[in-house]
């Protein structure tokens, strides 16, 4: 098999052409938000919603909704922390990422960005992060420094590992247990399902999501669950999701939520199941559009929480 050519890679590029970054951000600061990943939200979103489930959960169990305030400090937190991790993770792996046509004009990995210059971008990323953090409990503090070991060993996953989705997914989905220290000043039960909630959804979605790489990846000697599971990938992700409606379901139960929480957990199954049935493991465009529609999943469990916190 040939390399692939620069047209080749440009057509596979996950870099989207026409965001607001190509229209108004000016030319020199362009390759740097891409790099952060500021023109793709999909993975704030992914990173945000167990932060505020967790936060959610934790007022809901008192009859009260989350302070907007927390949501906001989570949401600038995701943000940052996102963009510190994929910058992060692309020098690690800038290498790696010029022999996959998905990833070859990435920032770093086309020669956009140098990679002091993008050790920069990480070192301010991670200050914003750090501004946001001081302002939690101090408990949510501690519990939230506890991820950096499992964020600093993520993009070395992959040359271990057929599991690095479950790496990704522990580390995540922390946020399931920073939330709700946040709000309570300790850890509980509910924020440990929770966690384990979060996880499992991971396992799902990010296999999809490698089923896109699995070709290069195999060329090039990288680990995924997709070349791991290849056509047993559909009913491993039944039993990820299941795993993660089970324990949604006993997170709401231990923390005594209002029964309209459970409406979303309901919705959340509907959708999953939605994904099982219908993805196609060898359609790569079918499996961005899966991924992404995980956002949906996130919005669908926080409505449920809302509305069971608005009940008392």
């Amino acid at each position: 098999m040939t390399a692939k050519s620069g047209a080749d890679r440009g057509d596979r590029s996950d870099i989207p052409r026409g965001s607001w970054i190509d229209r108004y951000a000016p030319v020199p600061a362009q390759p740097y938000l891409r790099l952060a990943r500021l023109d793709r939200p999909i993975g704030s979103w992914l990173l945000l919603w167990p932060c505020w489930w967790s936060a959610s959960l934790a007022a809901a169990s008192t009859g009260s909704l989350p302070a907007p305030y927390l949501l906001l400090l989570f949401a600038v937190g995701a943000v940052a922390m996102r963009g510190a991790g994929c910058t992060y993770n692309d020098i690690v792996d800038r290498d790696i990422d010029g022999k996959v046509a998905r990833t070859a004009t990435r920032p770093i990995a086309s020669g956009a960005v140098s990679v002091p210059a993008a050790w920069a971008l990480l070192v301010g990323l991670c200050l914003i992060g750090l501004a946001v953090l001081v302002q939690l409990h101090p408990t949510a503090i501690l519990v939230a420094l506890a991820a950096l070991l499992l964020v600093a060993a993520y993009p070395f996953m992959k040359r271990i590992t057929y599991w690095p989705q479950a790496w990704l997914g522990l580390t995540f989905n922390w946020g399931a247990l920073v939330g709700w220290a946040a709000v309570t000043g300790t850890l509980g039960w509910p924020a440990l399902l929770l966690y384990i909630a979060g996880i499992a959804w991971t396992l799902g979605y990010d296999t999809i999501y490698a089923h896109q790489d699995k070709e290069d990846d195999a060329l090039i000697g990288v680990k995924s669950a997709a070349l791991k599971l290849g056509e047993k990938t559909r009913p491993a992700l039944a039993v990820f999701y299941t795993v993660m409606i089970l324990a949604l379901a006993g997170a709401g139960a231990l923390a005594g939520v209002h029964w309209l929480y459970f409406l979303g957990v309901l919705a959340v199954a509907g959708h999953l199941a939605w994904q099982v049935a219908t993805v196609d493991i060898h359609d790569h465009a079918d499996c961005l559009t899966k991924f992404k529609s995980n956002r949906f999943v996130g919005a669908l469990l926080f409505a449920g929480l809302l509305a069971a916190g608005a009940a008392g």
